[in-house]
Formats: structure tokens, C-alpha cells, sequence
């Protein structure tokens, strides 16, 4: 499973991989500089690395990891959402929607189409969400 994973991985960089992973970098670094944008830029980076290498990782909700509330999961958390959907949000989820709409096209192209779309979930309300390692 690890070697099936590791092509995946590899094919991934040249379907979309690259390309949504420099943008989410880009905008990690633009929300870094705002100052007020460091604990975006945080998760940014994170979710940079996610997409970059995504078979074998997966998404979960920071309750069911912590298996407690945070101030990320509450009210707070909701609003860092709405903020972060308006300012970069949006731009990011239409990135892996064109790449998982044009890559679900092709019959061989669908997994990595699915990794494009829970990338977008993620992409429009990241906070209250932690990456982990797969579990088979």
C-alpha cells in the first residue's frame, strides 16, 4: 500500500500537486506579511504540505482529535472561517475545483479529482480542522 501511495503522490504533483500547493504557499506568505494574517498563515502552510503530498493523509475535525472544544471549534472558529472564506477562501477552492472537474473528466484522473475536491472542502472553512495520517 505504501509504494501505491507513493506513485499516487508522485502523479499528484504533476496533476494539480505543484501548482495549488505554490498558491497555497503564496497566500501563506501574503497572510504572514499582514501581520494580523500569522495564524492563517500557519494553516496555510499546513495545508500547503497537505497539497503537495495528500494519499496517506486525511482531514479531521480538531474535536474528534483533541477529543475536547478549542477556541477553533467554537463561535470564534466560525468567524475565522467567514473572514478567511472572503479574503482567500474562495480563490483557493476554485483552484482545486478546476483541477478536479477537468481531472474527473478523465476515467483514470478520478481519485486524484476526489483529493482536489476534499482539498476544496477543506479550502472554504480550514479552521477547526487538523491534517492526520491515515489510518488503515
Amino acid at each position: 500500500m505504501d509504494l501505491l501511495r507513493f506513485i499516487g503522490n508522485v502523479l499528484w504533483l504533476l496533476w494539480g500537486g505543484i501548482a495549488m500547493a505554490l498558491g497555497w504557499a503564496l497566500v501563506g506568505v501574503v497572510m504572514a506579511l499582514s501581520i494580523i494574517g500569522i495564524p492563517f498563515a500557519r494553516s496555510c502552510f499546513v495545508i500547503a504540505k497537505l497539497s503537495l503530498w495528500p494519499f496517506g493523509r486525511d482531514i479531521a475535525s480538531r474535536r474528534v482529535v483533541n477529543r475536547e472544544e478549542d477556541i477553533g471549534t467554537g463561535a470564534l472558529g466560525t468567524l475565522g472561517n467567514v473572514i478567511w472564506f472572503i479574503v482567500a477562501g474562495f480563490w483557493l477552492a476554485l483552484g482545486h475545483l478546476f483541477f478536479a472537474i477537468t481531472l474527473i473528466c478523465t476515467i483514470i484522473g478520478i481519485p486524484f479529482g476526489m483529493q482536489h475536491v476534499k482539498l476544496a472542502m477543506l479550502t472554504v472553512a480550514p479552521i477547526g480542522y487538523a491534517v492526520v495520517d491515515d489510518v488503515d
